[in-house]
């Protein structure tokens, strides 16, 4: 009767031990399901390789995204952007602040500075290319200025 109680012990202990194994492969099942999803690839392997060939796609999408946005950044800050402008009275026995210097510059201050000097009878239009703020004609104080302003613009 002894065996027969001993066999029973091990059988009941053997059922539990299955009912934990059970339960340990049921929470197994779905961790797998959550990792390897809704991608209809059953192997872990398989799901591995798609997500690694997916990073690469994104990595070298990234690395485009990237180069185009350095071609840009190098391209605004080419444009002439920054604009300053400085009205004066090139004649004193004149009326009010009718001439002007306008600068159109980028941030390596190339661009050009345009004049107007306006007299009683005529205007003068005057355009001086620059290349790193220097212009191959004399530059007068009120194109300088206007330089300076442009500048100082953000």
């Amino acid at each position: 009767m002894a065996i027969v109680a001993l066999e029973g012990l091990m059988v009941a202990a053997a059922l539990i031990g299955l009912i934990v194994l059970g339960v340990k492969v049921r929470k197994l099942k779905k961790s797998h399901r959550q990792l390897v999803g809704e991608t209809g690839v059953p192997k872990l392997e398989e799901v591995m390789e798609s997500l690694h060939r997916k990073l690469g796609e994104t990595s070298a999408r990234q690395d485009e995204l990237e180069a185009r946005q350095n071609k840009q950044d190098k391209r605004l800050t080419a444009l002439k952007g920054r604009i300053g402008v400085h009205r004066f009275n090139a004649f004193a026995d004149t009326g009010s602040d009718l001439s002007f210097s306008v600068a159109i510059v980028n941030d390596q201050q190339d661009g050009v500075v345009i004049t107007c000097i306006h007299s009683r009878e005529q205007a003068f239009l005057y355009a001086k290319p620059l290349d790193k703020g220097q212009s191959a004609y004399m530059l007068t104080p009120e194109e300088k200025t206007a330089i300076n302003q442009a500048l100082q613009k953000e």
